[in-house]
């Protein structure tokens, strides 16, 4: 077992949300790094133990167009901040993976601008791709090269020429020797050379214990780059597109059949492929923005979490903020933002509440990291399955539909579940559980030996749980309120005493008791829906053709 396999990431654009300039004067140094320092504590509060953050080296615009791989960008700081950065993130428990940028650089990068001068005489004609110098340039520079996505911006490197490969890997010792880095995530990964990648995860395996590779790719059998010779894992943008586009179109069977498709591709075996999941990042748009329904952030975040793989937050999305992609600019996706602007988020924002939730989840339930997968029960709005390690099984219940639903689903041997985000506990009948999944919502079901034991850390998710408590005695009242109300119940004579007893000996007392009780707790159930957003009549329908006191019951304290 590696960190990595227990982490939980949160990544920041720091160009972006430092402000910074859009370009790079190259001037003196400007100490935006260390305002990021505040948000150490805030990642910690919201429960990631794990941070990438990048790019970081000095570069021309977005960071992307390395002009030099040892020197902190210059509208961040100097080195020493990177440094000093670092030390403050493992001081609070978080590991820190940098943005390694080594299928391009940008053209003021020390080896393309010797081309530039000394043209076919230049030691460094090799080590770029396809430098032809009978050709010319949008820069008139009098000759051609390959780029990466058609920017002639971003001049592609010769990965097979071994003075780069050395050269490389030699950043990579220097960042670890200068920064105390614990991983790089690998920029383009899906066109870096195999040889190439080979030689990085060599020098990984040199540097430091547990160093993490991680590439971006976007599509194909991530079997080919994720493997021990190779990377650790790649981003899973398999998931990412299914994630939300299997909400926004009531299709949990897409998310359902792509989770099937990469334990597969991972030999169906939880350490098969661990993949790297997010909901957004700094090159899509926000999650809030994609989804047709906002409420549907919920089962989105649960099931990232929950999923085989290492999940991740980006900047911002954690509070709900949006942000769309443009034609020509990614600026609304990488935002400067203000921690103090989302000071009480954590207690007051229901996103920021989740995902605090959640991270605690992750961390507290083992098997939600090393477990294997077992899917339980699928419809297009509902999902459930099993997490299992070492005999502990969690279970995770989801429903992107606009009413509750009831699901029974099979679970691990033991005596009661209690539910990490509302401290809801249930008992297991028979190797099952029945359990309402809320509206739009979902649940994570942990373990317990027996009905009365307290969870193993202190109630996960406070503030919704201290509401379920709070629904409890409610409901409680609402049964003792509603059991004869005057209207259902003909007034007691002098000689009558108005309680069950007297309804069970008269027929009609009783059938009228009985109706009233359930007329009352439908009621209340509706009441509840009502503080939790508009109530469709399927929705009350749902909640009229439910004639059961027990499940009304559970209803009502499910809230």
């Amino acid at each position: 077992m590696a960190w990595y396999d227990e982490a939980v990431f949160y990544h920041i654009y720091p160009l972006g949300l430092t402000g910074a300039p859009t370009q790079n004067d190259y001037g003196l140094p400007e100490h935006r790094l260390n305002t990021l320092i505040p948000w150490i504590d805030h990642i910690r509060e919201i429960g990631c133990n794990a941070l990438y953050i990048g790019p970081l080296f000095e570069s021309v615009g977005h960071g992307y167009e390395t002009t030099d791989y040892k020197k902190l960008d210059s509208r961040l700081g100097d080195n020493k901040d990177l440094t000093d950065f670092v030390a403050e993130c493992h001081r609070q428990g978080i590991r820190v993976i940098l943005d390694g940028v080594f299928n391009h650089t940008g053209r003021d990068f020390f080896a393309f601008k010797d081309i530039r001068e000394k043209r076919e005489s230049s030691q460094y004609r090799d080590w770029y791709c396809n430098v032809n110098f009978y050709g010319n340039n949008e820069y008139n520079d009098g000759f051609s090269y390959d780029n990466w996505g058609g920017y002639n911006l971003l001049v592609k490197l010769n990965q097979r020429n071994p003075a780069v490969k050395d050269y490389i890997c030699d950043v990579i010792r220097f960042w670890v020797s200068e920064f105390d880095i614990d991983g790089i995530r690998l920029d383009a990964a899906d066109v870096l050379d195999f040889d190439f990648m080979k030689a990085l995860r060599h020098t990984a395996n040199e540097v430091k214990p547990d160093f993490w590779l991680m590439g971006e790719v976007i599509h194909g059998d991530y079997s080919r780059w994720v493997n021990e010779g190779t990377l650790h894992s790649v981003t899973n943008y398999n998931l990412h597109k299914a994630l939300y586009s299997g909400c926004n179109d009531h299709n949990f069977f897409e998310i359902a059949h792509t989770v099937k498709r990469l334990y597969d591709m991972g030999g169906s075996r939880p350490d098969g492929l661990k993949l790297y999941n997010f909901a957004d990042n700094h090159d899509v748009e926000r999650i809030y923005t994609k989804l047709n329904n906002k409420a549907h952030f919920a089962p989105v975040h649960i099931l990232m979490y929950t999923l085989p793989g290492i999940p991740s937050i980006y900047y911002g999305s954690e509070f709900g903020i949006e942000g769309k992609k443009e034609k020509f600019s990614d600026a609304s996706l990488r935002p400067a933002l203000k921690l103090e602007d989302f000071g009480d988020a954590v207690k007051n924002n229901p996103c920021t509440r989740l995902i605090a939730a959640l991270g605690r989840t992750r961390q507290q339930a083992k098997a939600l990291s090393y477990g294997d997968y077992r899917e339980l029960q699928l419809t297009n709005r509902q999902y459930a399955f099993s997490r299992t390690c070492n005999g502990e099984t969690v279970i995770v219940t989801v429903n992107n539909d606009d009413s509750d639903y009831v699901m029974t689903v099979a679970a691990g041997n033991c005596a009661a579940y209690i539910g990490a985000l509302s401290g809801q506990k249930v008992s297991v009948d028979n190797g099952h559980i029945c359990v309402n999944v809320k509206a739009n919502a979902g649940e994570i079901w942990l373990p317990l030996e027996d009905t009365a034991q307290a969870p193993v850390t202190e109630t996960i998710y406070e503030q919704q749980a201290e509401e379920s408590r709070t629904a409890e005695a409610v409901s409680d009242d609402s049964a003792k309120q509603v059991c004869a109300p005057e209207e259902a119940v003909p007034r007691a004579s002098a000689t009558q005493t108005p309680d069950s007893e007297t309804a069970a000996e008269d027929p009609a007392i009783r059938e009228a008791f009985e109706k009233g009780r359930i007329a009352g707790l439908q009621e209340a159930v509706i009441a509840r829906m009502e503080k939790n957003g508009p109530v469709t009549d399927r929705m009350r329908q749902d909640v009229y053709d439910n004639v059961y006191h027990d499940g009304l019951i559970n209803w009502v304290k499910s809230f």
